[in-house]
């Protein structure tokens, strides 16, 4: 299991700053996640270690949220720049136009955004992780996706006319 672990770090940390938005509570996030998989290693049924961490770090975060107000996340630079891959050099206006963005959404909404858009997981794994319907994944996910599509349109007419 701990192999398994290793292997999904880095996506489980890319989840983590998708839910909270900000560096420090990612990161506990994000150790939380791992503690509670290595104490509950024998529950692993040893079939897709990632759905499983996901499923965790999931309730982890809902339990988070309410152990607190909702309230959106604001972003230093150094924060929202985490949340792209290593690899890609994105432009930081587009980068923190899109953390804004994100912010918005319900967290139901933003976590499921977050494991298909990003993480690329099917529709079918995403239900499971989160424990709700396929249909209900869908659907937030479409309502996601025209939020997001709605800001950044704005956000763009408003870039235009600041030329």
């Amino acid at each position: 299991m701990r192999e398994a672990l290793l292997t999904h770090l880095p996506a489980l940390r890319r989840y983590a700053h998708g839910l909270t938005g900000n560096r420090e509570e990612a990161e506990d996030l994000f150790q939380a996640t791992v503690l509670r998989a290595i104490e509950n290693e024998k529950q692993w049924r040893g079939e897709n270690g990632r759905a499983w961490l996901y499923t965790i770090m999931t309730n982890l975060n809902r339990n988070r949220l309410r152990g607190r107000a909702r309230q959106p996340a604001l972003h230093a630079m150094a924060d929202e720049s985490e949340l792209a891959d290593e690899t890609s050099a994105p432009d930081p206006l587009l980068q923190n136009t899109l953390m804004r963005a994100l912010d918005t959404l319900q967290p139901e909404a933003r976590a499921v955004l977050l494991l298909v858009a990003i993480e690329g997981r099917a529709y079918a794994e995403v239900a499971a992780i989160l424990d709700i319907p396929i249909g209900t994944v869908m659907s937030r996910l479409s309502r996601a996706r025209r939020q997001l599509s709605e800001l950044l349109a704005h956000h763009s007419i408003h870039s235009l006319a600041n030329r």
